[in-house]
């Protein structure tokens, strides 16, 4: 049987929602707990920080270098303690210079050999960058808080990735909290026509996680955005949550 190759593409419209959040802690939950060959690319090429909140602090070779046509692919791959493979981007802001983003579809191209499931982390917004990561993706995921600003910024963003032909995935709402002035899921629904396929809570284990430069999914596994982004990588491959009573103490215990 083929596996099914994946390029999925997690955007937001404005930055600040967490959408690098849910980028490492998908691609470190689909490699650890689910056993797939999983590779996350930075595309923020300009304000980049997914090797940063990973722990990755000495990364030599980019894929800053790959859209300029100095190195491999190999050369610019690392592999997370998870077991998800990184092509991050570089943290020097005079590493921008030369760098041709529209390359990035065929520097992903190369990956998909190399990975059954890609998750390009895109900068923010709807600028070039952002572009160049929607064009180099079959799918999109959309990642917003519930608040109208965040979420009217998904509505120009559908907009964009339809114009494209990419097929969405569905919303995710990050950092919910659950008060009267958040709007609700059937609300996002309704404005977005999109299905929202995760409510991850407000977590403060989420803040420490990031100080120990570690996925919650690993860090804190039993945790409530945990178990939550979990449940999401299940869904991505097509693996429900098993809610019978053996189900439910197995997530009690931590084992699952």
């Amino acid at each position: 049987m083929v596996k099914k190759k994946r390029k999925i593409g997690i955007i937001s419209g404005k930055g600040g929602v967490g959408k690098t959040t849910i980028v490492s802690n998908l691609g470190a939950a689909l490699a650890k707990k689910f056993n797939k060959n999983v590779a996350v690319v930075d595309c923020n090429l300009t304000t980049s920080h997914l090797s940063l909140s990973l722990g990755m602090y000495y990364c030599p070779v980019t894929l800053n270098h790959l859209l300029r046509g100095e190195t491999e692919l190999k050369e610019a791959m690392y592999e997370h303690p998870s077991g998800m493979k990184i092509v991050p981007a570089s943290i020097r802001l005079g590493e921008i210079e030369g760098v041709d983003s529209k390359k990035l579809k065929h520097v992903i191209k190369e990956l998909h050999k190399k990975a059954d499931i890609i998750l390009l982390d895109s900068a923010p917004g709807l600028g070039n960058e952002a572009i160049s990561a929607i064009e180099a993706s079959d799918e999109i995921i959309f990642v917003t808080n519930p608040n109208i600003p965040a979420v009217t910024d998904v509505i120009k963003c559908k907009e964009i990735i339809k114009g494209l032909g990419k097929r969405p995935v569905g919303v995710v709402m990050n950092m919910v909290s659950k008060k009267r002035h958040e709007l609700s899921r059937k609300e996002v629904e309704i404005l977005t026509e999109l299905p929202v396929i995760a409510s991850i809570p407000h977590d403060n284990n989420v803040q420490v996680s990031l100080a120990k430069r570690s996925p919650l999914v690993l860090h804190k596994p039993r945790s409530s955005a945990s178990r939550e982004m979990k449940r999401l990588a299940g869904h991505l491959i097509g693996i429900k949550e098993d809610t019978s009573f053996k189900g439910r103490i197995k997530r009690f215990l931590g084992t699952d």
